[in-house]
């Protein structure tokens, strides 16, 4: 008998029909002879409804009434389905993310996963039960209050429940068929990625694909869990996500030399200009951005002019922490002793990502033609061993993507892609 962790976001238990295809999944899982924990999030857009209501209420509403608040999404769905599976005949049991076990810092909206007890959960699927988990959520160690893991987070419980559990495999399950060459609402003739590794995966996550969470993906690769990405919507094999190649029947999935292209317009562009070009001022600044709990992206420094000793410093962050950034750049003014800050919330990125490209010394230079011949302007190049980034202005993103898309030869022979719920997650 094997343990499998299965995870359902939102568009697949959106209501009460997609509810009810859930549970007969789960219990035909369980009817295999598996033992079964499914983590559900909130139904299709009820986050998003509950943080608009909390904002009608308060513009800047508490972190901590935030997180009780929007925990009530996943509350709602566990419950539901646990209902819906006995329905078919089938004993369930639903626990919220403290009930799981699923310990955490006290870092309110985006908290972070210290430790997982499941001890509750290993109890209920040893007698026999299907396990339904609230995503999302956790409780804090310190203050013992209920925390949120931050968007996608559904996706991070279900791979550390999967990890204490040690469980066999966590299928995520999503509105597409598994994990594509890039965005199948963007590129009409994306394909299929059979299997791909956790690193190619991490760098896809972290350039924007949103099919897995980057932290989700992080803590598989930690501990070794398989992921198998698919559609709830269809009975298609997925993606695989692993340390190692995998067999698919007599077929053996070997890695690309590009594993896709993804893209992010979430971002914005923050330049520090007039820096004094010496020692520690680099240092000072990306210090108050650390100070004001800020993740940046790119960065880029130009080449210090010499007639004033002066240069300009850009980097990127997510939208949502422009204003906070600006703040902590302008408190710091006198100190650091630059000239002015500009603000673009206006840009995009793309990125091309393949392990292959470590011994492809043309890929650079067929990147930056695709580019090129499709008319798109770059700003800021950030480069790993197996990524190339850039930024570009946002209106030519999608343009971007298809076209390096095309040049690398990821076009399918057919419009496989398809987004049954139209979110991509």
């Amino acid at each position: 008998m094997g343990l499998v962790v299965q995870k359902y976001g939102g568009s697949s238990v959106a209501d009460a029909e997609g509810i009810k295809r859930v549970a007969k999944r789960i219990v035909e899982a369980k009817q295999k002879g598996n033992q079964v924990v499914a983590v559900v999030s909130a139904m299709g857009d009820t986050t998003d409804e509950l943080i608009d209501l909390a904002e009608q209420v308060s513009p800047m509403p508490a972190g901590r009434e935030l997180d009780m608040l929007l925990t009530a999404g996943e509350r709602i769905s566990m419950a539901l389905l646990a209902m819906a599976i006995k329905n078919l005949g089938h004993e369930a049991q639903s626990f919220t993310g403290s009930q799981a076990g699923v310990i955490t810092d006290s870092v309110h909206n985006k908290a972070r996963i210290i430790d997982v007890t499941p001890g509750r959960i290993r109890t209920s699927v040893d007698e026999g039960n299907i396990a339904i988990v609230a995503g999302f959520q956790g409780v804090s160690q310190d203050s013992k209050d209920i925390t949120t893991l931050g968007r996608g987070g559904s996706d991070t419980t279900a791979v550390a429940l999967a990890a204490a559990l040690d469980a066999d495999v966590c299928e995520i399950y999503t509105d597409v068929d598994g994990v594509f060459t890039a965005d199948p609402r963007v590129v009409k003739k994306a394909r299929k990625i059979d299997w791909i590794s956790f690193e190619d995966m991490l760098e896809l996550a972290a350039s924007g694909s949103k099919v897995l969470l980057h932290r989700c993906v992080e803590y598989a690769r930690r501990y070794n869990i398989p992921i198998h990405v698919r559609s709830s919507f269809s009975g298609l094999q997925g993606t695989w996500v692993s340390s190692e190649p995998i067999n698919q029947g007599d077929k053996q999935v070997e890695q690309a030399l590009i594993s896709g292209v993804a893209h992010d317009t979430s971002e914005a562009k923050v330049t520090v200009v007039g820096v004094p070009d010496k020692p520690g001022e680099a240092a000072a600044i990306f210090r108050a951005i650390a100070d004001a709990e800020i993740n940046i992206d790119m960065v880029v420094q130009n080449v210090s002019a010499a007639s004033t000793g002066l240069t300009d410093i850009s980097f990127t962050l997510p939208k949502t922490e422009g204003r906070k950034a600006i703040d902590a750049l302008e408190k710091a003014k006198t100190a650091i002793g630059f000239d002015s800050l500009r603000y673009d919330d206006q840009i995009g990125k793309i990125s091309l990502v393949g392990a292959g490209m470590k011994t492809n010394p043309g890929v650079t230079a067929d990147f930056f033609t695709a580019l090129s011949d499709a008319g798109v302007n770059i700003e800021l190049i950030s480069t790993s061993e197996i990524r190339i980034s850039v930024v570009t202005r946002k209106d030519d993103v999608n343009e971007a993507v298809r076209a390096v898309h095309t040049a690398f030869g990821l076009d399918s022979d057919s419009d496989e892609a398809v987004v049954y719920g139209g979110t991509g997650r």
